[in-house]
């Protein structure tokens, strides 16, 4: 157990690093990232989204299970939370889609890669699918109402994710040197999405940091709800509910903090939930991994 949780901390170790280095950064410098934030969204982690979907293409029919049991995870944990929201009086907005979306990316993939080796890695492909997806459409929704299905479309995001399933589903090959640059900009995301959280957390407070120890809880408890509530109805195999115990206990996405920014929905709030859900998963995710895991 105390190797396992070594592992999953080797993992999760970069995040607070690069985060850490961008509070340094921004403490010495007071930058401004909304322009570098708008690039990342439009430019960076699109490509990165393709590179995903074209560099390992899975077989949809087998994982069309899983891909709902996620959809239910993703989205029911927004509803399982609204009685908190109320009770706290907490700002939906602000609340919610940290708790909805997590950080399957990132995180989510090599964990997935650790814990059960190269067969879960298609699976953790398909799951991270259906909460970026979600995320792009359901979360921004909920961030602005006046969001329009056919408005998604002109998205950078969406547009990769169509790109990719078509040349996933086709098998269309990419010449090397190409693939190579795409392969090369899709690095960039990651590593800047955390060194924006960085930057962000600089203007916490003491109350932000409360709501972040509150979802740091609620994230992954609500989330392993959702997973064992679908699993009462519709059973998946032993394996394919491993998998989904570990993506609804992953804590939320950096990517909800560059959402904030871009919607002014109270990003130093979100940065806290998010940067303290990345901790608590320290606790969370081995813990669900030693239920997860065959014994």
């Amino acid at each position: 157990m105390l190797e396992l949780v070594l592992r999953i901390f080797g993992i999760i170790f970069p995040v607070f690093a690069c985060a850490g280095m961008g509070a340094a950064y921004g403490y010495r410098f007071r930058i401004n990232l909304g322009v570098i934030n708008q690039i990342n969204m439009d430019v960076f982690t699109p490509i990165l989204v393709f590179w995903v979907l074209v560099d390992k293409p899975f077989d949809w029919g087998t994982y069309s299970t899983l891909a709902l049991a996620g959809t239910v995870v993703v989205l029911g944990s927004g509803l399982v939370l609204l009685p908190l929201v109320w009770l706290f009086k907490i700002n939906a907005k602000t609340f919610l889609p940290p708790m909805m979306f997590n950080n399957s990316g990132n995180m989510g993939l090599p964990l997935m890669l650790f814990a059960f080796g190269e067969t879960a890695l298609q699976a953790g492909v398909v799951l991270f699918l259906m909460e970026m997806i979600l995320h792009f459409t359901v979360g921004m929704f909920i961030l602005d109402h006046r969001t329009r299905p056919w408005t998604l479309l002109k998205m950078p995001m969406i547009q990769a994710t169509i790109l990719g399933l078509v040349f996933s589903t086709f098998h269309i090959a990419i010449p090397e040197p190409i693939a190579n640059t795409i392969k090369l900009m899709g690095q960039v995301a990651i590593p800047l999405m955390l060194f924006a959280l960085g930057v962000r957390l600089l203007d916490i407070n003491f109350r932000d940091w409360k709501l972040g120890v509150l979802g740091a809880f609620a994230a992954p408890l609500s989330g392993i709800v959702c997973a064992v509530a679908f699993q009462m109805v519709m059973p998946l195999g032993q394996e394919q509910f491993a998998w989904l115990l570990l993506f609804a206990a992953l804590p939320p996405a950096v990517l909800n903090v560059l959402v904030s920014e871009r919607y002014r929905q109270e990003p130093e709030k979100v940065a806290s939930i998010v940067l303290m859900g990345n901790l608590g998963s320290l606790i969370a995710i081995p813990l669900t991994l030693y239920f997860a895991l065959p014994h």
